[in-house]
């Protein structure tokens, strides 16, 4: 097991993302602490983890509220002990589908507000706790927009860019205190339910079927399809061993070559 004996904090872990991460991590062995702000979702993946024979604990926290992470870490720590790794799937409450031009200055700036708040306060906050403890692993996910313009996406490719510009600061500052920082890029996972959802519409305006739109999306993609919330996790994973202990300030391209580096 390649995450044994080690406490993870999965914030946003009611989430298509990170409820995968939290199967995954407790897979490899690791006590995940499901947090997020709506108890019933967090309880649905627990079941599903506890069925597995996992460990998971259900702690519900407001990752953009600084006062309650704050609390919230230190209930994790006084019931676990420290926590060497986290990993941040909160939902960043983005609007796609109009151009800039149309849009709403809120709803553009909607995803850049929720990402930085909730990544400033969870990351700074397990930075300085790990950085007290020996170390550890802080981890979030992006996409593909915070690379390449993408038409349509809102605010949420340069949420991206400015996540992922946040890492690296992060990882650079908390480097000499042996916390690594690193990132998964994704794709957008067919089987997460609102990239389901965005690929059925186009489905029904084009009068295909999900497998055929999954088939012209992948065409240009060297391995020919869409990473699935599955491979997304274990990329996750390998971050979070120690097999990536020379790896920070960076991420694990998960795009099956969608994107080139």
């Amino acid at each position: 097991m390649l995450l044994k004996a080690k406490t993870a904090i999965i914030y946003g872990a009611s989430g298509a993302v990170g409820g995968a991460v939290a199967r995954a991590f407790s897979r490899e062995g690791s006590q995940v602490v499901l947090a997020a702000r709506r108890h019933e979702l967090l309880d649905e993946v627990s079941k599903d983890i506890k069925s597995q024979g996992g460990l998971a604990e259900v702690m519900p926290v407001d990752a953009t509220d600084a006062r309650d992470v704050e609390r919230h870490l230190d209930a994790v720590t006084g019931r676990f002990g420290p926590v060497t790794l986290m990993f941040n799937a909160i939902s960043w409450d983005d609007t796609q589908g109009q151009i800039l031009s149309e849009m709403p200055f809120d709803r553009f700036f909607a995803p850049i507000q929720t990402s930085l708040t909730s990544w400033f306060h969870t990351g700074t906050s397990l930075a300085k706790h790990m950085a007290r403890h020996g170390g550890g692993t802080i981890l979030g996910i992006t996409a593909n927009a915070g690379r390449e313009p993408l038409y349509g996406v809102g605010g949420f490719g340069v949420a991206c860019a400015a996540v992922e510009h946040y890492l690296r600061q992060l990882a650079v500052e908390s480097g000499p205190d042996q916390v690594r920082v690193c990132w998964v890029r994704s794709p957008g996972s067919p089987d997460a339910p609102g990239v389901r959802e965005a690929w059925q519409l186009y489905g029904d305006r084009k009068g295909m079927t999900f497998d055929e739109v999954h088939r012209e999306f992948a065409k240009d993609i060297p391995l020919r399809y869409v990473t699935p919330l599955a491979q997304v996790a274990n990329a996750a994973v390998l971050l979070a061993s120690d097999l990536a202990a020379g790896m920070t300030a960076t991420m694990a391209n998960a795009t099956g070559g969608a994107q080139i580096d």
